[in-house]
Parts: structure tokens; sequence; C-alpha cells
């Protein structure tokens, strides 16, 4: 499928049973999975919505930790993975992290996942340390 334009908005509660669901289709096989945290991201963190035709096609979590802010999930509905989807939150993920005055933003990916390592870094993100790359971010106009 081509890239097709999400509008983006943030989490409400109502999305969370919905958003967990989608997150445990995509990853609850595998041995990393976690509900716990999962719910957690979605309880405390703060969530975009990437939609499609007014249905949640994905959504970014992001946490503030100091200066930077991580992505602690990013997830793309599986109907939608060739659609740039997870192009769009990572974009809005660093300017929500610019408009918000870090200056990183980082995300945790297993070293051995090959196409997420290199999604990232074909974004600019580099490592930083095992399994954690960054990008580092300009500073925010004043």
């Amino acid at each position: 499928m081509p890239y097709r334009k999400v509008a983006m908005r943030t989490c409400g509660g109502a999305d969370e049973g919905v958003l967990f669901a989608l997150a445990k289709a995509a990853f609850g096989e595998r041995p990393e999975w976690d509900d716990r945290r999962a719910l957690a991201a979605l309880e405390t963190d703060t969530v975009f919505v990437a939609e499609l035709s007014g249905e949640p096609a994905g959504y970014v979590a992001l946490r503030r930790e100091d200066d930077r802010l991580r992505i602690e999930h990013l997830v793309v509905h599986p109907a939608h993975v060739e659609e740039a989807i997870e192009t769009q939150l990572v974009e809005w993920a660093e300017g929500f992290a610019i408009s918000e005055g870090v200056e990183s933003l980082q995300v945790i990916v297993q070293g051995d996942d090959e196409v997420t390592v290199g999604f990232y870094r074909g974004r600019g993100f580099a490592p930083v340390a095992p399994d954690l790359l960054e990008l580092v971010l300009p500073a925010r106009p004043r």
C-alpha cells in the first residue's frame, strides 16, 4: 500500500483498551512482552494516536526522563504496516520533543532487530549504549 497521511491526536482514557489490544496483537507473542508494562505506558506516558478514517492505526508512547524523551512504545496496526505510519509517529514524537525543549529523543531496540535498528538509524538516531539509540535535537527557539 502507498503512504497514507494520518490524523494525529492525544490519547484519551477511552482509547487505552483499544490501544492495549493493538499493542498485544502486534507484540504479544514476543518473549519481552509484558502486559503490565504496556498498560502502565498507556496510563502514565504521553501518548499520541495516529488515525485513519477515524480509527486508530497506531500510537507512540513517550516518557520524559530528565532532559530527554524516550519512546516507550511505537505500535502500528498490522493492516497498516506498509503505509509509513511508523515514520509519521516518529516525526510527531520528534516535533513534540523539540517543543518540550528536551535535548534528545531516545528509543530502546533489541540489538538483533536489524529492521528496527535500520529504521531508526535511517532517521538520524545513533547508538549511545547497547540497545539504546538517540536522536540529538536542535535547541528550541526562545
